[in-house]
């Protein structure tokens, strides 16, 4: 009877052994997903803020330019 008590909960242990692996690996998966999906979705946002940015200091530049041709002098 002892030894058949003692096979049940090493099978009951080693069953919650597997589930609480299973549970983490789980976890890490789900982190690891989370990590891709952001990046995906943080990569184009990046590339267009660059491109805005420097869209405005092209746009910057052009301006002085206008400014300062208008105000030297002319030969």
């Amino acid at each position: 009877m002892t030894k058949e008590t003692s096979s049940e909960f090493t099978s009951a242990v080693n069953k919650l052994m597997e589930s609480v692996g299973k549970l983490g690996q789980m976890q890490v998966e789900l982190v690891t997903n989370g990590i891709k999906s952001v990046t995906s979705a943080v990569e184009p946002l990046t590339k267009s803020a660059v491109e805005l940015a420097g869209g405005v200091v092209n746009a910057l530049n052009q301006a002085v330019q206008n400014v300062s041709s208008a105000i030297a002098p002319k030969k």
